[in-house]
């Protein structure tokens, strides 16, 4: 039985299959939910690269390793590519998202 309604949450972090755009392969990777919206959902990359601009996200707010959150990478998925839900920014951590987020869109 398909179950309907939200499942996920601005702020989540994510473990999904992201399909590249220049090699058209798909890898299973980090991204911070900013939406969902009938079983799709918006999200923003991650990487573990530091020399990466970005929102850092360290291990001690629930990455395996310090990684960037890139706002210059958001991508559409189906929640069926979602492998599983790994923890949820802080309150502050989504205000500095939402921020950067604003300052691109405005």
């Amino acid at each position: 039985m398909m179950k309907y309604g939200k499942k996920y949450s601005f702020g989540d972090v994510i473990l999904t299959e992201v399909q590249f755009t220049d090699t058209f392969e798909l890898r299973t990777k980090p991204a911070v939910v900013l939406f969902e919206e009938f079983n799709n959902i918006v999200a923003a990359a991650i990487t573990s690269n530091p020399h990466m601009k970005g929102i850092p996200l360290t291990e001690e707010e629930g990455m395996i390793q310090d990684s960037i959150i890139k706002l210059n990478y958001i991508f559409t998925i189906s929640e069926k590519m979602v492998k599983k839900e790994l923890f949820s920014l802080s309150k502050r951590k989504k205000e500095i998202v939402k921020r950067e987020l604003i300052k691109r869109f405005a």
